[in-house]
């Protein structure tokens, strides 16, 4: 418990003073060229900001939805939206005479793709994932807040940033500086055993909720990625994630964890979570609660595939050793129906290409089609954006990928596309 009564966190803050300190570690003000940070300035309920007009003309159409694939295609958008895509002869009549075009021919067109679980602490972090595809993104959390000041640098400016599900600081035992950095969780460096008593963990969430996230991140099991640490141990308890999961959605909000151990996976998705994060050692009465549930598997085999080459040979032997489990793992979920998301868990100053996660999730031994939508329809479900991303029809966001080949014979493609297209605007 914390040593005296703490008063409930303030909504004033976030724009003008904390939020303002995470822009400023972002760099988004930088990004944007004005002096003014967009977190702090910009409400949360603020409109989406220059998006463009697009005529995308003479490629091959994929619709990862249904599948179908539609030769010399066009796809309109205006104010960054889509208004028609088909064939030539089906938008006929609707092509805007002003809007610029762009030449597709000999190149496959997809939606913009989707990662779910991604660490953006920059702006030039966020620069770098949408030229590499990913033009929608979940936050896996950042130290300080910065994925929230991402968040509005995308609204602001949609080719500098992928539109961003931001999930602020982690819910874990140790907070590290992050105590120190936010006045409303500086009470909490006072407690001796860290963020485990439920008024604690109640706390981080509140406060996170107070900055303006729209998801929470916590962890049951320790880090695969740091040596010393034993990912197989279990942080928190059935109960503690149970407190987490409660407090997150009294504000509306779903919870995304980070997991390892069979125990672990199955304490998170009873507690309730969204979606579980890794999740290498996942056991079918984990993933039969899943299918119940509707629980997402965001399994991040490009981060796990990482530590296999790590210069650590404790890391090295973790990756040779997890990665060949998680890969059944995620084929045993897609055969049971559990729905899967495709995330890189990039982090670091390092941006992956969410292409490469697509070719794992096929090497996992899901078809071509099925690996693409885990990046397409399926990530835009769990981020609560069937509406907006993962396909090119009406009223979709304007977000493509000009890939250099078929993706549905080669998924190699989706790690450098040709072309990046964000809002109807060139990334």
């Amino acid at each position: 418990m914390c040593v005296e009564p703490i008063e409930p966190p303030s909504g004033r803050l976030t724009r003008r003073g904390v939020l303002a300190a995470s822009a400023v570690l972002a760099g988004t003000a930088t990004a944007l060229g004005t002096g003014a940070s967009p977190a702090a300035a910009a409400p949360r309920t603020s409109r989406p900001g220059t998006a463009g007009d697009l005529v995308v003309e003479g490629g091959t159409l994929l619709d990862p939805a249904t599948g179908h694939v539609t030769e010399d295609a066009v796809v309109v958008i205006r104010g960054g939206v889509v208004r028609a895509a088909g064939s030539r002869d089906a938008v006929r009549g609707q092509l805007p005479a002003d809007a610029p075009r762009l030449a597709a021919h000999g190149h496959w067109i997809l939606p913009g793709l989707v990662d779910a679980h991604i660490h953006l602490n920059t702006a030039a972090e966020a620069r770098d994932a949408v030229r590499k595809g990913a033009t929608s993104a979940r936050s896996g959390s950042t130290n300080f807040y910065q994925d929230i000041a991402v968040r509005e640098l995308a609204r602001q400016a949609p080719g500098l940033a992928p539109r961003l599900r931001a999930a602020g600081v982690f819910v874990t035992p140790d907070l590290g500086d992050t105590v120190l950095a936010d006045p409303d969780l500086t009470p909490l460096a006072r407690l001796k055993d860290g963020v485990r008593s439920a008024q604690a963990l109640r706390r981080v969430v509140e406060v996170n909720l107070a900055r303006g996230a729209d998801v929470v991140k916590t962890r049951v099991n320790e880090r695969a990625g740091l040596p010393e640490q034993d990912p197989l141990a279990q942080v928190y308890s059935h109960e503690q994630l149970s407190e987490v999961v409660a407090a997150a959605r009294r504000g509306g909000k779903g919870v995304l964890c980070h997991s390892y151990s069979e125990q672990g996976c199955h304490d998170a998705v009873t507690a309730g979570i969204r979606s579980l994060e890794h999740g290498a050692f996942v056991g079918e009465r984990t993933l039969r609660e899943m299918r119940r549930r509707g629980t997402y598997f965001t399994p991040t085999l490009t981060a796990i595939a990482g530590l296999a080459t790590s210069s650590d040979p404790v890391l090295a032997e973790r990756g040779r050793t997890y990665l060949p489990v998680l890969k059944k793992a995620v084929l045993a979920a897609h055969e049971m129906g559990v729905p899967l998301a495709a995330g890189t868990d990039s982090s670091g100053g390092s941006v992956r290409p969410i292409g490469g996660e697509v070719e794992l999730m096929h090497a996992a031994g899901l078809s071509p089609l099925d690996a693409i939508r885990t990046a397409t329809t399926g990530a835009a479900r769990l981020l609560g954006l069937a509406g907006t991303a993962g396909r090119l029809d009406r009223g979709f966001a304007g977000d493509l990928l000009l890939l250099p080949g078929d993706p549905l014979e080669d998924l190699s493609v989706l790690t450098s596309p040709s072309r990046v297209v964000r809002s109807g605007l060139a990334a």
